[in-house]
């Protein structure tokens, strides 16, 4: 029997950048009752106030549910009636200058131009320097299809690993990529899941729709944990469904 069951977000949970829909909600608050349940991806806390905590049933026990914004590197919980912060590893100024500027750099070297943008590329998350290659603000149909089997992302990932090589750059969503810490990604965040919960690693299952080698889920696959691997939200509530029946 597992204590805890994870999840990526997008592409997962939810269509990328987008609420999770009623049937989701609902699906998670019947896991809720049987196990805690987690939530790591790459965006940010408002992104995952948007996408998730706003968006379960009042009958949700939010009190087992650990939210881990960008890759695990901040940590929030529900406590009191509302969500706080646990922890949050944030970048220093003179580290967020290097990234923009390797970044500008690469884009320049490889000579990665997209056709059309929608909002800023480059965000700030405080722990998490995130590009997107559409903007931020790109529709999914555009991000579905600009690169699904990760090829262009993987030149610029390169050369970005040639320029910060004490850094994590790894590939997230539909069309991002994600700067951290070094050794930074989700086997780290599950690892500080297991430190903040007491909930050892043996006891957790993790889901996502990019567990295979390069896919920014598979460092959970590595870790060690009990895996499955989703093709969109509507195989994961399938998933959800049988883990509730088995669980009861």
């Amino acid at each position: 029997m597992k204590h805890l069951v994870a999840f990526d977000l997008d592409g997962t949970l939810a269509e990328s950048k987008q609420p999770l829909k009623d049937d989701m909600g609902e699906a998670l608050a019947d896991l809720l009752g049987v196990a805690h349940v987690a939530v790591i991806s790459g965006g940010d806390w408002p992104q995952f106030d948007k996408q998730v905590a706003s968006r379960l049933p009042e009958r949700a026990d939010r009190s087992k549910l650990w939210l881990m914004p960008t890759t695990g590197t901040k940590l929030y919980t529900y406590r009191d009636g509302a969500w706080s912060a646990v922890y949050a590893e944030l970048f220093d100024d003179a580290t967020k200058a290097k990234i923009l500027e390797a970044f500008d750099a690469s884009l320049e070297a490889t000579g990665f131009v997209p056709e059309q943008t929608w909002g800023e590329r480059i965000e700030d998350r405080g722990s998490q320097i995130t590009f997107s290659a559409l903007g931020q603000q790109a529709p999914i149909d555009a991000k579905e299809h600009w690169d699904p089997d990760f090829a262009k992302r993987k030149v610029i990932q390169a050369d970005l690993r040639q320029r910060l090589p004490s850094l994590s750059i790894n590939m997230g969503g539909a069309t991002s990529i994600d700067i951290t810490q070094e050794g930074v990604d989700k086997a780290y965040g599950l690892k500080r899941l297991r430190d903040e919960s007491g909930i050892a690693l043996d006891a957790m299952m993790f889901i996502g729709d990019a567990i295979f080698p390069g896919g920014n889920d598979y460092p959970a696959k590595e870790l060690g944990l009990d895996t499955v691997r989703v093709r969109d939200p509507q195989e994961t509530l399938s998933v959800i469904a049988a883990i509730v029946a088995c669980q009861k």
